[in-house]
């Protein structure tokens, strides 16, 4: 696990200089050590920089830091992430003639390439972003893993590429390229978070994930290798018993070949079925106790902390627990704006960085249960997004306001997950129900914070995430779960909330193989009767304790829906309400007073939208990124026009 960062093209004025301040900015990723290296191309009209830092977890000898080249100079790479099958690939390499001067799965990297080219890509098991040098090809290539584990954004011109784990690093060898992109803002205000390759920078983009980009005399051509496969339709029969056990194989060699590291390492435990069986799964390979750090709050009613304890006393870990108040997050909330490059999309990206930084005193590595949800079908609205079908195969589009959504609306106490259910279910558009799912804010929300003419012109054309048409409900959703929701939030905030504390993240449940056996299989293994993540659950039984296994989803929430009215009140009203505020500029101040008011008197719970507008907020802040000027029409809206 390491920061990698540099650029090929036009030479740089100062390129020590540009090198050294994008190392700096990578520091944490990679605390043990660091490396530049900076060739000149085409008689020096051109260069090639590559810039590394390493957090050392695989083969912590020296020889093992990088830039790492073979023994001609012909191959060079810098490279975040582990391989995983890095001890079989070698294995095989050696067979092939191939020579080792370290052991590391950077050696293993560069030496498979050298032996398949791109077509190695398909034999990799890992999560990784690296950039590779070609001398021979004069190409460079860049790589990300299939499901975007590791980060790689570009910045691109006429002159030059330039790349790097994390946005900060752009940002310090370019300072022209702090302009908002307002078409990205209408965007995030839809999800929560900016769907790749966008980002709310206008000229830095990532790279997708299961793709590779090949930069080869000035032109970037960028290939998709790995498409995640509930894009199709297809399923296998399969007796019940033989699918158990042959996901907990698969589950379990996930896990086994994770755990491999030369530096001490432990688990994130929730308390959850996702971690509770990656901890137990840890336990059977290992002869000593598994190190367990768990995060918490003093209102039980949000807590698991006594769900994990009692996971970590049954497989008996050597377990840490930290409790979160509500001023960690107004004391950490700005600086993980300004580490992330983009709002902090989700409360619980805080507790992860501070739980982060207490485990990096103990271990440099930890396995999570992060993807379990995506890949099995874990949340609320894969059973809703099915009902949904039933729903709209039995009533009309014309009825469903005169229907559903009045019959919750008469029901005393209906919880937002009911709520959320009657405005979505009648839907038809597949696109706005997965923006009602998880998203923040309603479409007629949006069209009063942003102005009408700009919710329309801002409004995605095209859905790239969508499956075969004739896939299950089920299928369509988790496919755009695979290849949105998960690398573009939920895995982006994870590497950089545990980067931010030097401390590698590894996820057993998004395994190549352990993704395509699940994909094969008919929906009710994923969504049984009473239960979602139906196969992890019967694979587990005889493993973890019942009280976890017949636990329903609760996930990792912060009260900040209590907090905005209580201990953050003050904390809100600064941010959206005050004149110093930056989004009232572009935003309807009208709005904006309007959601605060009914939150704070509980009119309304507006706990996702109130986050998501203060993290946008404090990202103007943190990157000074000038807002339009106030007008009486919507400043999105006059400058589109």
């Amino acid at each position: 696990m390491c920061g990698i960062a540099g650029w090929i093209g036009r030479t740089a004025e100062n390129p020590q200089e540009q090198a050294a301040r994008m190392s700096n900015a990578l520091r944490h990723r990679g605390p043990d050590a660091e490396g530049t290296e900076i060739l000149d191309l085409n008689t020096g009209e051109e260069q090639l920089a590559l810039v590394h830092r390493r957090l050392a977890i695989i083969d912590l000898a020296p020889e093992s830091n990088q830039p790492m080249q073979i023994e001609d100079g012909r191959l060079r790479i810098i490279f975040n992430g582990e391989i995983y099958n890095y001890i079989e690939l070698r294995q095989e390499l050696i067979g092939l003639g191939h020579h080792f001067r370290t052991r590391s799965d950077t050696e293993v990297l560069l030496r498979a390439y050298d032996q398949w080219h791109l077509s190695m890509f398909d034999r990799l098991s890992g999560m990784f972003a690296f950039a590779l040098w070609d001398a021979q090809r004069q190409e460079l290539i860049l790589g990300r893993d299939p499901f975007g584990e590791k980060p790689l954004y570009l910045m691109q011109s006429e002159k030059s590429l330039l790349f790097a784990s994390e946005i900060n690093a752009l940002l310090s060898s370019r300072q022209d390229a702090q302009q908002l992109d307002l078409g990205a803002v209408h965007e995030y205000l839809n999800w929560r978070y900016v769907p790749g390759p966008r980002t709310l920078f206008k000229q830095i983009r990532k790279l997708n994930p299961g793709s590779y980009a090949v930069w080869s005399r000035g032109v970037v051509k960028e290939t998709r290798y790995y498409t995640p496969p509930d894009q199709a339709a297809l399923t296998e029969r399969i007796d019940g018993k033989a699918a158990k056990r042959r996901f907990l194989e698969l589950l379990d060699h996930s896990v086994e070949i994770r755990m491999r590291s030369d530096a001490p390492f432990g688990a994130f435990l929730s308390g959850g079925l996702d971690s509770s069986a990656i901890v137990a799964l840890m336990a059977r390979h290992s002869a000593t106790p598994i190190r367990t750090f768990s995060v918490g709050f003093d209102d039980a009613a949000y807590s698991e902390l006594a769900f994990a304890r009692r996971v970590a006393d049954h497989f008996k870990t050597d377990h840490c627990e930290l409790v979160i108040q509500p001023g960690d997050l107004m004391d950490h909330l700005p600086a993980m704006v300004r580490q992330r490059g983009a709002p902090v999309s989700q409360s619980s990206d805080i507790p992860i960085y501070l739980m982060s930084e207490r485990a990096s005193q103990d271990v440099k590595m930890v396995l999570t249960g992060e993807g379990a949800d995506e890949i099995l079908g874990g949340y609320p609205k894969h059973r809703a997004e099915s009902l949904a079908g039933i729903y709209q195969s039995l009533v009309p589009a014309a009825l469903h306001d005169n229907v559903l959504s009045l019959l919750v609306r008469a029901m005393p106490g209906a919880s937002a997950k009911v709520d959320t259910f009657a405005r979505t279910a009648g839907e038809r558009d597949f696109a706005a129900r997965m923006v009602s799912w998880f998203g923040a804010v309603s479409a007629q929300q949006r069209a009063c914070l942003i102005g009408a003419s700009a919710n329309r012109r801002y409004a995605r054309n095209d859905f790239p995430f969508s499956s075969s048409a004739t896939a299950s409900h089920l299928r369509r959703v988790l496919f755009f779960d695979q290849t949105s929701w998960l690398p573009d939030n939920l895995l982006e905030r994870g590497d950089h909330m545990m980067m931010a504390g030097s401390i590698e993240g590894r996820m057993p449940f998004l395994d190549r193989d352990l993704v395509s056996f699940v994909s094969k299989l008919p929906d009710r293994y994923r969504l049984g009767w009473l239960h979602s993540k139906q196969i992890l659950r019967d694979s587990m039984a005889n493993i973890l304790p019942e009280e976890i296994l017949s636990r329903r989803k609760v996930g990792f929430k912060v009260p900040v829906a209590e907090w905005f009215r209580g201990s953050m009140r003050n904390y809100v009203h600064d941010h959206l309400c005050s004149p110093h505020s930056v989004i009232r500029s572009y935003l309807s101040p009208k709005q904006l007073d309007q959601i605060v008011s009914e939150h704070t008197t509980r009119a309304a719970d507006h706990e996702k939208l109130i986050w998501a507008l203060l993290n946008l907020e404090i990202f103007h802040r943190e990157f000074r990124l000038e807002a339009p000027p106030r007008s009486s029409a919507s400043a999105l809206d006059r400058l589109t026009a």
